[in-house]
């Protein structure tokens, strides 16, 4: 019998350690695809954007970024991403979280210092440009029926594409710089992710004025993008667009909202009065659609009800029930581009009646103070986006079959994740707003875990398609939401 006391179990210890084989990392195959030479197509999400903005540490943490050290495993080569400097690593700016209030509902601040703004307006700034040839070609707020708009790149444009666009290819459009760069870098491997905006921007403007794209300009703009793409015989993978209601931006301020109500024994049975259709005034006063229903039709954290309410209706859902003209003035400056100049403002009174709102009515309980169209994601609204979904995701699972190229379907996997999660290391990851890990604090975009896991799930499906052995990363060393010290 062998007494276990410390320096018997030191001897023990040395002589396993002596007899312990060295143990090596699996080695990582290719499989049949190469990866000497990636390219990535998309918007926001290939960006990196996270936080309501594009800055360094959310583009060193791209899906693509990570992708890029996983491929270099396996003879991938030079990954180049349009990054901000460390002087300027804010970048365009973006939101962090600055507290909570007495309630705790969280506090959110711009990022204001260090920013790679090098002129243009507020509303319309220009960035730092970077004018090296680029592999990562993500642009945040790029729709597939974008990408054959000419100007796209000037600064009149999209900024975002205007920064990586020389000034002598100002006119250059989106697809024509896909061109130029399979041509230059002959891409082996690419992966594509456009067209969330194309249905995006209609959501969360409540169904407002962004228009949705139609199907068929969406299929016809998905296969010149991707016979682009494939044109020197790259592989790669096409992602499909994931159900945008089930994002922290529609799931975290209706389900609050019915809490505190219930709290403050508020009936579920009391009225919910909104707008529907466009918020600018209409042209006979009055005629914008009011919709009365009951809170009880307000999603809430079980799933019970059809509304759903936008992440940026959180500071007007306190005005529930008051009488109140201030926050109108926020959405005469959406129709119009100004606020007003005094509450007497004609022109402000004149939007008011032409919206038919009596401010001192009760906010949201009463068909002359309503709720904004904006601010609310109706059932037919929603079958609206369901609709374009669908059809947009058949079109990009159809082109990426008939090219014999892998899909990541972003869709479903989201779908699994908002039903019970995403288990790293024990730790699980959901869509809940600052808790959840994966979304960061603009209820739309990853946070860096988020862009992990994203990638993580798409290395599954090129070794599944291309026989490749990629392990992927620990997304748990990936940061959420940054909490304040």
């Amino acid at each position: 019998m062998i007494k276990r006391t410390a320096p018997a179990l030191a001897l023990l210890g040395l002589g396993l350690a002596g007899c312990q084989p060295d143990i090596e990392a699996p080695s990582t195959s290719a499989g049949s695809a190469d990866f000497s030479s990636y390219i990535a197509v998309g918007n926001s999400l290939t960006a990196g954007y996270s936080d309501g903005g594009l800055y360094r540490e959310g583009q060193l943490s791209s899906y693509p970024s990570i992708l890029a050290s996983q491929f270099a495993k396996a003879g991938g080569g030079n990954f180049v991403q349009p990054l901000f400097t460390e002087a300027q690593s804010n970048g365009s700016g973006y939101l962090r979280l600055a507290g909570f209030t007495a309630t705790g509902s969280p506090i959110t601040a711009n990022v204001t210092t260090n920013l790679a703004v090098r002129g243009g307006t507020a509303a319309a700034p220009l960035y730092t440009q970077f004018l090296d040839p680029v592999n990562n070609l993500g642009v945040p707020g790029i729709r597939m029926s974008d990408i054959q708009t000419v100007g796209y790149g000037s600064t009149l444009g999209n900024p975002y594409f205007e920064r990586i666009t020389p000034a002598a290819a100002a006119g250059q459009t989106y697809l024509q710089r896909v061109q130029a760069t399979v041509a230059s870098l002959k891409p082996t491997f690419f992966t594509e992710w456009l067209g969330n905006n194309d249905v995006l921007g209609y959501a969360t403007a409540g169904g407002g004025a962004n228009s949705i794209t139609r199907t068929d300009t969406f299929t016809l703009k998905t296969n010149r993008i991707l016979n682009v793409l494939v044109s020197g015989g790259a592989k790669g993978v096409v992602s499909t667009i994931p159900d945008v209601t089930g994002i922290p931006f529609f799931t975290t301020v209706g389900p609050s909202f019915r809490a505190t109500l219930a709290a403050a024994n508020v009936p579920s049975a009391a009225p919910f009065v909104y707008t529907t259709g466009i918020l600018a005034p209409s042209a006979t006063p009055g005629t914008n659609a009011r919709v009365s229903t009951t809170l009880a039709s307000i999603r809430d954290a079980s799933g019970n009800g059809n509304l759903l309410l936008t992440l940026t209706a959180s500071p007007y859902a306190g005005l529930y029930g008051r009488p109140t003209g201030k926050y109108w003035r926020d959405f005469y400056k959406q129709a119009t581009g100004a606020y007003p100049t005094s509450s007497s403002d004609p022109v402000y009174n004149g939007f008011l009646r032409g919206m038919a709102v009596d401010t001192t009515q009760a906010f949201g309980q009463s068909a002359g103070n309503p709720f904004p169209s904006t601010l609310v994601l109706d059932g037919t609204e929603q079958t609206t986006v369901a609709t374009a979904t669908t059809a947009f995701n058949a079109a990009l699972v159809a082109a990426a079959n008939a090219r014999n190229l892998a899909v990541f379907d972003a869709y479903a996997f989201f779908r699994t994740v908002a039903a019970g999660g995403y288990v790293v290391n024990a730790a699980n990851n959901t869509t809940g707003y600052l808790s959840g890990y994966i979304f960061s604090l603009d209820g739309v975009h990853p946070t860096p875990r988020g862009y992990a896991i994203i990638a993580n799930e798409m290395l599954k499906v090129i070794n599944a398609k291309y026989g490749s052995s990629f392990q992927g990363v620990n997304a748990n060393n990936y940061r959420g939401v940054v909490f304040p010290q």
